[in-house]
């Protein structure tokens, strides 16, 4: 070896020493370093990798044996349990094309073979104590068919509990335990985790029951196709089939969330979890107990989203909010003076960011609830008083609107022919194409505009919607669409799925 070559070794050397001594310095704290100046190499090295082991790995030990006892397996007894499979089968063909594989519900159904069409079956899930007198939150999916409901407590017990009350569009259920007693319980969180927190998953899988995983928080206010109010928590703890309704902590030993959804191929976890947040959970749950369902407030618009394009035509300087398409007669938003064309940018004072944010606010509201909209009109801001109103049924439509999905079946996104310059007054105009979908395949292109739909004039995209739903009643194979285009007019026919 050079001399050269010996004195770039020992530099190297010397170097890497002096990096040990300072990572030690930082996992250590002064004292630890202190130590290691005395120490040598190979014991500076050794105390490096065992505190750093202590700090990359936290236990997780305290919070569960605190919490743990409040968390319980929730079996239920299912009547005409074939029909529940199939029914499970037809929601999940509703989802998004690109969800429609991934989406599973963790309900773990069993008994005899659907051929054999058994009367009853069983569905086994997770749900946690909320109070001392014996109130437990689960899944709507977990007890919606449920003929008896039992739960099986940490230690062992197992109790006959009775649903109180369900909310399909948040999928939450409330259960009260029969037997009086004080039973453990936790507290849902006030604050939602950041992205990065840790979390702790405790629940049912495969019936194994007092289950632990952890991981993190990998994303917040996810929509996956689910419900009209999605707002999930995404989290990379390993969630299975049996986890439905069990709680996710922080470390503080608080809920943060309700474990409900899982995208994998196989119905096993892929450490891609989703859970319904904890003020979802709050204020769901307080509606159920008073009320055995939850009572929301309807302001009666059809929207879609705000795009670029739509933000740029109108002069917006984000595209951000809702596009109104209309304003249902007889509602409140009709009531006060909403107009199809609006762009509703705020609630109550507070900037909305798309339609979809505005459903679960004004959701989030009560009927008799009066609030204000903050909109623009002509490329100026106005405020619009409103009293909300009650939803009517149980339709699983957004408190706000129902979502502008009504050219679903053509596979095109929808505005007011003024939206789109140069396109003339009349008709409905074309603003995004699901390249993927059937227009696209028909050499239907963002620009043009549906003049009519099964030979009536259109002007408004709800229009089009009231169109393709009267063919579709009349049970018709396909829809007639006259489309305008750089070119000309021509007519499009548009195969119509059976309902």
């Amino acid at each position: 070896m050079s001399m050269l070559q010996t004195n770039l070794a020992s530099v190297g050397r010397k170097r890497m020493l002096a990096s040990v001594a300072a990572i030690a310095l930082v996992v250590s704290g002064a004292a630890g370093g202190a130590m290691l100046t005395n120490a040598t190499p190979a014991q500076a090295g050794a105390v490096v990798t065992s505190d750093l082991q202590a700090q990359a790995v936290p236990s997780f030990s305290t919070v569960v044996e605190r919490v743990k006892p409040a968390v319980v397996s929730v079996r239920v007894k299912i009547e005409n349990a074939a029909d529940t499979s199939s029914d499970t089968s037809q929601q999940i063909e509703k989802l998004p094309p690109q969800l429609r594989e991934l989406f599973k519900r963790f309900g773990e159904e069993g008994g005899a073979a659907p051929q054999q069409k058994p009367k009853f079956g069983m569905a086994q899930g997770s749900g946690f104590f909320i109070s001392g007198d014996g109130y437990v939150v689960t899944n709507n999916h977990v007890v919606e068919h449920a003929k008896t409901v039992t739960v099986t407590t940490d230690d062992g017990r197992t109790l006959d509990a009775k649903v109180i009350g369900t909310d399909p569009k948040t999928d939450l259920a409330l259960l009260k335990v029969v037997e009086a007693g004080d039973y453990p319980f936790v507290a849902l969180a006030k604050e939602t985790p950041k992205v990065g927190d840790w979390v702790v998953a405790i629940g049912n899988p495969f019936g194994l029951g007092g289950t632990v995983t952890s991981g993190i928080v990998s994303a917040r206010g996810r929509d996956i196709g689910a419900g009209p109010y999605d707002d999930f928590l995404q989290i990379d703890a390993p969630i299975n089939k049996g986890n439905s309704g069990g709680p996710t902590f922080n470390l503080k030993g608080e809920v943060v969330g309700v474990n409900t959804a899982i995208f994998s191929p196989s119905g096993g976890s892929v450490g891609l979890a989703f859970a319904i947040p904890a003020g979802t959970v709050t204020s769901v749950v307080d509606s159920l107990e008073r009320n055995g369902s939850v009572q929301r407030g309807y302001l009666g618009v059809q929207i879609q989203p705000v795009t670029q394009e739509i933000a740029d035509s109108l002069g917006l300087k984000t595209a951000a909010g809702a596009l109104v398409d209309e304003a249902q007669p007889g509602t409140p938003a009709a009531k006060a003076g909403v107009l199809s064309g609006d762009v509703i940018t705020k609630l109550n004072g507070q900037p909305l960011k798309d339609g979809r944010e505005l459903s679960r606010r004004v959701g989030q509201l009560k009927p008799g609830d009066k609030a204000e909209l903050a909109i623009i009109r002509g490329g100026k801001e106005e405020t619009l008083p409103i009293t909300l109103a009650a939803q009517s049924g149980d339709s699983g439509k957004p408190a706000a609107a129902e979502a502008q999905d009504s050219a679903a079946v053509l596979g095109v996104q929808l505005a007011p022919v003024q939206q789109l310059k140069g396109a003339g007054d009349r008709g409905v105009a074309i603003i995004n194409v699901d390249p993927d979908g059937v227009a696209a395949s028909k050499g239907v292109s963002s620009g043009d505009v549906i003049l009519e739909v099964a030979g009536k004039a259109v002007n408004a995209p709800a229009e089009v919607k009231a169109g393709i739903a009267s063919a579709k009643q009349e049970g018709k194979k396909a829809v007639l669409v006259k489309i305008k285009t750089a070119e000309g007019q021509r007519f499009v026919a548009f195969p119509l799925a059976k309902a």
